[in-house]
């Protein structure tokens, strides 16, 4: 099998000068106040068309021949791969297709457009999408550029570890998405070179979280179709190689849920002013739900990409809020008498909660006789906050 060295990466170190961002990595008061730590988010979502992804693109064209570049490439991605080999077959100035999943975002199939590649949308997988991928590499002579399982790649998405040890060359731990393996692989590969004693954690989503159970179970296991909002690493099971990698250089592997990723983006986007994809956010949601930290440790969080689509932002900020006590919808029942509604809305503000929005049903048919629903949607301080409010309203209202 081949091997990942620090040499590769340090050569695609030099390749990607010039032509790939050095993304900046900022220290966090907030989320060191919250844990106890010292913690750097590295931005890989401020790269080159929004995500890690086109340091490996980019470093795997340049090793192609002049001859076999000309042909072209072709990748399947469920998003970030796909607008980053397009931006790097832009700056060669090759063509590039681009086979994602028929449920891929709509964001990331209109950024991947924008950036020159031609998009196919087939079959419901990855899987699927990869079998198309592999028929457009032989029918058309094109090169595949795999997502994850490529020395290449990996040496290019390294890159990010040689950064973090240049930012903060006291680095304690890093934690790092996982979907295929990738970008652990490469990471894990520079920073176990360069200081073996630092720590290395991978990050899954519990519902797609076939690298966390190969590394518990230290063999290959692939995992069936699953969904969850950090698209980004919804992969079946890594390659030999990146697994190969994980299993002798990572110090161990968690999940996270949707609920811990949505809080994640929401602390993101309110605390640190920064847009990120569900993978983005999961080695925030590790930090703040696992025990992978010890207080007053130096922790990078690698914040892989900030490809969201627009219009699930919205959604998935109100599970954040929810899932943080700060947003509440609630039905109250109340007599149909002048006065009640006033009495309600005095015990909310009592309470310091935010009236949202007011909604009176008088006509729902299974209603009882001279009485409303109200549905209000509030905004409250917090979880404890959250249910005390609603412990006082039920002392004097029924609560459906």
């Amino acid at each position: 099998m081949v091997e990942l060295t620090i040499d590769d990466i340090l050569d695609a170190q030099k390749t990607l000068e010039g032509n790939v961002k050095r993304t900046p990595m900022n220290h966090s008061t907030t989320f060191s106040k919250m844990t106890g730590c010292e913690v750097y988010l590295k931005h890989e979502n401020l790269q080159r068309a929004g995500s890690f992804k086109v340091r490996g693109a980019f470093n795997k064209i340049a090793h192609l021949d002049e001859a076999t570049m000309k042909n072209g490439v072709v990748a399947v991605s469920t998003g970030n791969h796909a607008q980053g080999v397009a931006s790097a077959a832009a700056i060669f100035g090759i063509n590039s297709t681009i086979v994602m999943p028929k449920g891929a975002p709509i964001s990331k199939i209109e950024a991947t457009k924008g950036y020159g590649g031609k998009v196919i949308l087939y079959g419901d997988s990855f899987e699927e999408a990869f079998t198309k991928a592999k028929e457009i590499e032989e029918t058309e002579h094109l090169t595949l550029i795999h997502a994850f399982d490529d020395l290449y790649v990996a040496a290019g998405q390294g890159t990010i570890g040689l950064e973090i040890l240049d930012d903060l060359p006291d680095v304690d731990l890093v934690i790092c998405p996982i979907g295929g393996g990738g970008l652990i692989s490469g990471i894990a590969t520079a920073i176990k070179s360069k200081k073996p004693e630092c720590r290395v954690v991978g990050v899954q989503a519990k519902q797609m979280d076939a690298a966390f159970k190969s590394f518990k179970e230290k063999k290959l296991v692939q995992t069936g179709k699953g969904t969850t909002i950090a698209d980004g690493i919804a992969i079946k099971r890594p390659s030999e190689f990146t697994f190969s990698i994980i299993k002798s250089k990572l110090d161990d592997v968690v999940v996270v849920d949707e609920e811990e990723i949505a809080r994640a983006m929401l602390l993101l986007l309110e605390r640190c002013k920064s847009v990120t994809e569900g993978a983005g956010a999961v080695a925030l949601g590790a930090l703040l739900n696992r025990d992978i930290a010890k207080k007053g440790e130096k922790v990078v969080l690698v914040v892989s990409g900030g490809n969201v689509d627009i219009t699930i932002l919205s959604k998935l900020i109100t599970q954040g809020l929810i899932g943080s006590g700060r947003y509440r919808e609630l039905k109250v029942l109340l007599e149909d008498k002048p006065g009640r509604l006033e009495s309600l809305l005095k015990i909310i503000t009592k309470m310091e909660a935010n009236i949202i929005d007011v909604n009176v049903d008088r006509f729902s048919p299974d209603l009882p006789f001279n009485h409303v629903i109200v549905d209000l949607s509030l905004e409250t301080k917090n979880l404890d906050h959250s249910m005390t409010l609603v412990e006082e309203i039920r002392k004097h209202f029924q609560i459906p």
